[in-house]
């Protein structure tokens, strides 16, 4: 699965079950703690595959093991001819395709995973690949042509790309990554396993922790945590992503008119690419803002926003008129 991260002895240990023999086809799988929307594997003593069980839902798992999407088929055209042969309206035809293969006197060996595995199911999931990435692939590298102020602070694993530049008074406590071309200025706290992509405009007063920031982002005087902002977008000035609730419950988003629980406690905002948040606005947490969309100045945002969608705050003014202020003003 392209969506999924592993390890490369994943493939390695795959290929060397498969070469025993013996087997029509291998499946890979990884032993989880808690619920996992995707497959489950049903398995004999000898960890041959008896059945897979396609989403059961929490409390309804047959078993601890999920399906990794990495299998190997010694017989691929007999494969498709099962799958061409199956029906289902729901989304597990591959599914039921190799079940049938099983039960007519095919054999399919279960390979056991437990090296580090991020499936991307979600757009939070983004936020465990990032982490992972920070923290245990990245080398934490200055590149020559970065500019770091003398009154800034830059400590621990930190990735400075080509041309980077770092104004007075900004902190960046690693583990964190800086792509290239990415401007960090006056008083800017970056921390905890932020990854900001290249030629990005991190303005001032700005704090941004473990989140995910994509290329030719802009932000000025921003709290941005635990969020996922894909390319191209802005936030104006003073706008915040909020990502703790008051009773610190985990957070619930919206998937396909479905509300998730995400199992984080701390989830801000995940906005698609080429949006625009305008000053002043409040993001409540787990909120999603689609592509090519706008978030107009002051709104507080408690729902989703779909792609290509404007959004205003519709308030009414009262004036008063002539000002008597100055008849109170005690103070003078």
């Amino acid at each position: 699965n392209p969506n999924d991260i592993f390890a490369s002895s994943l493939y390695r240990k795959m290929l060397e079950e498969a070469a025993g023999g013996g087997y029509s086809s291998l499946i890979c799988a990884h032993r989880v703690k808690s619920y996992f929307p995707g497959g489950y594997l049903v398995v004999t003593s000898r960890h041959e595959l008896l059945r897979i069980h396609e989403k059961p839902g929490p409390g309804n798992e047959p078993s601890d093991l999920v399906n990794i999407v990495v299998h190997l088929h010694r017989e691929p055209r007999q494969l498709l001819k099962y799958i061409e042969d199956t029906v289902s309206s729901k989304d597990d035809v591959y599914e039921r395709a190799l079940t049938e293969m099983i039960r007519d006197g095919r054999k399919v060996k279960v390979v056991e995973y437990e090296g580090p595995w991020i499936a991307i199911k979600y757009p939070w999931n983004i936020l465990d690949a990032t982490d992972y990435f920070v923290r245990h692939l990245m080398v934490g590298q200055r590149s020559k042509s970065a500019d770091i102020s003398k009154e800034a602070v830059v400590e621990g694993a930190v990735h400075l790309g080509d041309n980077v530049k770092v104004l007075e008074g900004a902190v960046i406590r690693g583990p964190c990554y800086i792509g290239d071309n990415t401007l960090v200025g006056n008083n800017v706290l970056i921390r905890d396993g932020a990854q900001i992509g290249g030629s990005c405009l991190i303005g001032f007063s700005t704090e941004i922790a473990r989140s995910y920031i994509g290329n030719g982002c802009l932000f000025h005087s921003n709290y941005v945590g635990d969020s996922v902002i894909s390319d191209r977008c802005l936030f104006g000035a003073g706008s915040i992503a909020a990502n703790l609730r008051f009773d610190e419950k985990t957070i619930k988003a919206s998937v396909n008119k479905t509300l998730l629980d995400t199992g984080r406690r701390k989830l801000g905002v995940m906005v698609g690419e080429d949006s625009r948040i305008g000053v002043g606005c409040l993001i409540m947490p787990g909120v999603r803002v689609g592509s090519k969309s706008l978030v107009g100045p002051g709104v507080v945002l408690y729902d989703d926003v779909g792609a290509n969608t404007e959004v205003y705050l519709k308030q009414e003014y009262e004036i008063r008129k002539p000002y008597r202020g100055q008849e109170n003003d005690q103070w003078r």
